[in-house]
């Protein structure tokens, strides 16, 4: 990548870093689908009043209508509402470093369903992946010593790793959109419509929230619109154009950004802390992304004894 997509992949750590802020503040008072069909149908409302704006057209092919719905299932509908319930256990900054395992997700998948030579899992990869799981363990376990698998915060915990296998499977399915020479405009909208289509039957005979949501105070509401128009609207027009430029593993690091920004918000303004087992579990899991990335690796490679100051 170069530093065009580097700079926009850390503007896209914080958008996303936020999401798990608003998220936060949302499921205070409003249901785990009620913020995710906020999320996405808002969004889904002003990409497509944005495309009509700039004369975009939206494709009428059943089978690209038919992908926009798989990778809305994939890459919106159940990671948000993992996440969303997950957060209804754990605070925002340990979602966020939890989420960060998308790229160790991403790397096993695009290896075994990608035709792509350079999404290929080689040796440095694997023991990145390794380091990862390590991490994860790290987190996971003092809770699952004291509560064991049944407690809620442990299960917060898988819900947010099921949510970054979800990504990991939508960021190698998303590649053929690029490859098809639609937008990322357009996929982006195509997505977040579909979403909102596959919820709006949860919407209307579960949860109904015309039922409560004159008593929910401003916070909430507000964070859900903030989730739709910066997390999401202005997110996936960055992330479709990085994905179509970077691939798919190149894109996921942006997971390895993100916790800073959600801790961050989190400790500021949710009154959260930071453990030693979260900061140990981020440490490797960060350390596995820079192995699986290999980028860092191949500079003390290329030095040679001979080049060595002194």
């Amino acid at each position: 990548m170069g530093w065009t997509e580097w700079g926009l992949l850390v503007f896209l750590s914080v958008l996303w870093g936020g999401s798990f802020f608003f998220n936060g503040v949302a499921v205070q008072e409003l249901p785990v689908f009620t913020v995710v069909f906020g999320r996405v149908g808002i969004a889904a409302i002003a990409l497509l009043l944005l495309i009509r704006m700039r004369g975009i057209s939206f494709p009428t092919d059943p089978r690209i209508l038919g992908s926009f719905l798989i990778m809305g299932a994939a890459n919106n509908l159940v990671p948000f509402s993992l996440i969303v319930a997950g957060q209804t256990q754990i605070g925002s900054g340990l979602a966020s470093i939890l989420n960060a395992t998308t790229p160790l997700f991403t790397a096993v998948i695009a290896h075994l369903f990608s035709n792509e030579v350079n999404e290929r899992l080689t040796g440095h990869r694997i023991f990145g992946v390794l380091l990862g799981i390590v991490g994860v363990v790290f987190m996971i376990a003092p809770d699952i010593q004291e509560i064991g698998f049944t407690g809620s915060e442990v299960m917060g915990q898988f819900a947010i790793l099921g949510a970054a296998l979800s990504y990991g499977v939508a960021l190698v399915y998303g590649r053929r959109f690029s490859k098809a020479g639609i937008s990322p405009m357009v996929t982006a909208t195509g997505q977040v419509s579909g979403t909102t289509l596959l919820l709006l039957p949860v919407i209307l005979f579960v949860e109904q929230p015309w039922n409560y949501i004159g008593e929910v105070s401003f916070n909430p509401l507000i964070s859900v619109v903030a989730l739709a128009l910066l997390s999401t609207v202005l997110a996936y027009i960055i992330f479709f154009k990085l994905l179509s430029s970077a691939g798919a593993t190149n894109v996921s690091l942006v997971t390895l950004l993100v916790p800073v920004s959600a801790i961050l918000l989190g400790v500021l303004f949710l009154g959260e802390s930071l453990s030693l087992p979260m900061i140990s579990g981020m440490a490797f899991i960060g350390l596995g992304l820079i192995v699986i990335d290999g980028r860092a690796l191949s500079l003390f490679r290329r030095k040679k004894p001979g080049n060595l100051p002194g």
